[in-house]
């Protein structure tokens, strides 16, 4: 597949505005994405959990890597939007082999990824040094105009009550060394907490990016607190099935 015109790169990277979130409803085939790009989105992002839910695998690198990319590809042959694909750890904690991986993801067309911190089938997130060379390894490998979504999951390790400026200030020495290392974006899923990611936002040079979530904020409100990226991880996916099973319920019962 043809590489993404750097206007299609460009196009993505500006709908990125502090103050007027683009929103991505999240999408996990080429079905899902033809019907969330009539709905006039002006960018479509997967994620993996739904990617992962609607074929049969748990979440956390468990769908297999060639199902990632070809499933990527098939979205992307279905619909003309830019394509950020949530490709978690890269497939690897080598930075190297991960950056041949996400080089590999981009060769389908799409226009950048999500790329997170935590360590997946572990405990914690990985060391804030490496993941800067896992970054830095990525930017080598796509060049300039890739968009890596750098994300952070330090706020879901703990309890939204343990959510506080000293974990915030974490995140933002984490939005630094992400900045430094080569990524566009920064992703704090799961803060919830407005000033705190005001707090976040003031201190980065990032467009922020926020997940939204049931009893979370509204778009408003996270555009008033400067996101510039507004996801619905897996929420999209289930509340479908949530219909599809009650319709099922009805049409058997």
């Amino acid at each position: 597949m043809p590489t993404p015109s750097p206007s299609l790169f460009a196009r993505f990277a500006a709908l990125h505005v502090p103050g007027d979130p683009v929103v991505l409803f999240n999408v996990w085939d080429a079905g899902s994405a033809k019907a969330v790009g009539a709905a006039g989105a002006k960018a479509l992002a997967t994620g993996s959990h739904p990617v992962a839910d609607a074929n049969g695998w748990p979440d956390g690198e468990t769908v297999p890597i060639a199902f990632v990319l070809a499933n990527a590809a098939r979205i992307m042959a279905a619909v003309d939007l830019p394509l950020s694909v949530d490709f978690e750890g890269a497939y690897s904690t080598d930075p190297a082999r991960g950056a041949e991986n996400v080089a590999i993801l981009a060769a389908t067309g799409v226009v950048g990824c999500n790329f997170e911190d935590q360590v997946i089938g572990g405990e914690g997130v990985h060391p804030l040094a490496l993941q800067g060379q896992r970054i830095a390894a990525i930017r080598r490998a796509v060049g300039d105009a890739f968009f890596i979504n750098a994300r952070t999951d330090i706020f879901l390790k703990v309890k939204p009550e343990a959510h506080d400026a000293a974990l915030a200030d974490e995140a933002i020495e984490r939005a630094r060394v992400f900045a430094d290392s080569g990524a566009s974006g920064f992703f704090i899923p799961r803060l919830g907490d407005l000033k705190l990611v005001e707090r976040v936002v003031r201190a980065t040079s990032l467009p922020v990016n926020a997940i939204a979530y049931p009893g979370g904020p509204t778009r408003a409100q996270w555009a008033g607190a400067g996101i510039a990226r507004i996801s619905h991880g897996p929420f999209p996916h289930r509340a479908l099935m949530a219909t599809l099973e009650e319709r099922a319920r009805e049409a058997i019962g």
